[in-house]
């Protein structure tokens, strides 16, 4: 059941590519935290992904006037 899905993903190409990480821990407690910047190759538009322990949340990078990251596709 998982295994034809599987197959499948490695043939074809991933649509989000990671161009940034930034892992650390907490104020000297034991979590592990950080930030990744993940790209939508079909649409280029950046995302933050950030996490602390088991919590964490994705939103679109801004540019200054408010409007979506977005990476043109011959970078």
């Amino acid at each position: 059941m998982f295994n034809k899905d599987s197959e499948k993903n490695k043939d074809s190409e991933m649509r989000f590519e990671e161009i940034l990480t930034e892992n650390g821990v907490a104020n000297g407690s034991k979590i592990a935290n950080g930030n990744r910047i993940i790209v939508d190759k079909e649409t280029g538009i950046h995302y933050l992904f950030s996490w602390s322990g088991y919590a964490g949340g994705i939103t679109p990078l801004l540019d200054k006037d408010g409007k979506p990251m977005i990476k043109p596709n011959n970078e």
